[in-house]
């Protein structure tokens, strides 16, 4: 994918808030830390577009990005182990469900999980949630670079495992590191655009 534009349009607090538009949208969804920010800047060939963060739970609302004035990827509020209050974690969930729920322009969402820890158990709820809702998905393992070929190939199989009841699509590798798995993320990418 040529990526001709890239630019950051608005944060959302509040589901009113949503944009109107009428181009397609990918989400792209995690738990807090998991490395959303840097596959983002990664598929965009971008150093900071997307804020990356050493402190868990920066991205805190809905942030959407237009991608060559065509379509737009939107990066959900990370989940588990932030440190904020019950409160505003529970108005997290509410905006996440809220746009996953409602937008008529989304295509698909992108659950990214950690390959050193697999997935938790916030992670196979949103996954069997998706799943109920037949929302296109597709699960990214980050952070692949910390891992030996040997403990990734036995990570990924075990992974599938766990997920195999909601999801039956390979899961793909990725490192923001060294690139690897970006050009297979694209490629689903762009079929859930079609």
């Amino acid at each position: 994918m040529k990526i001709t534009s890239a630019e950051f349009m608005k944060s959302v607090v509040n589901i009113k808030d949503i944009p109107t538009h009428n181009l397609k949208e990918i989400a792209f969804s995690g738990r807090s830390n998991v490395g959303k920010s840097s596959l983002i800047n990664c598929l965009l060939n971008r150093k900071k577009l997307a804020r990356t963060s050493v402190t868990p739970g920066k991205t805190r609302q809905l942030n959407y990005y237009r991608i060559n004035e065509q379509f737009f990827f939107v990066d959900l509020p990370g989940y588990g182990f932030a440190k904020v209050s019950k409160a505003e974690m529970i108005t997290w969930r509410q905006l996440i469900e809220e746009f996953i729920t409602t937008s008529r322009n989304l295509r698909g969402v992108i659950s990214i999980i950690d390959s050193r820890q697999g997935p938790t158990e916030l992670d196979m709820q949103l996954i069997e949630w998706l799943d109920s809702l037949h929302k296109p998905l597709l699960l990214v393992a980050t952070k692949t670079d910390k891992l030996s070929r040997s403990q990734l190939l036995n990570q990924m199989m075990k992974f599938s495992k766990q997920v195999e009841p909601y999801y039956k699509k390979p899961i793909i590798p990725f490192s923001a590191i060294n690139g690897t798995g970006k050009q297979a993320i694209w490629d689903e990418i762009l079929t859930l655009l079609e």
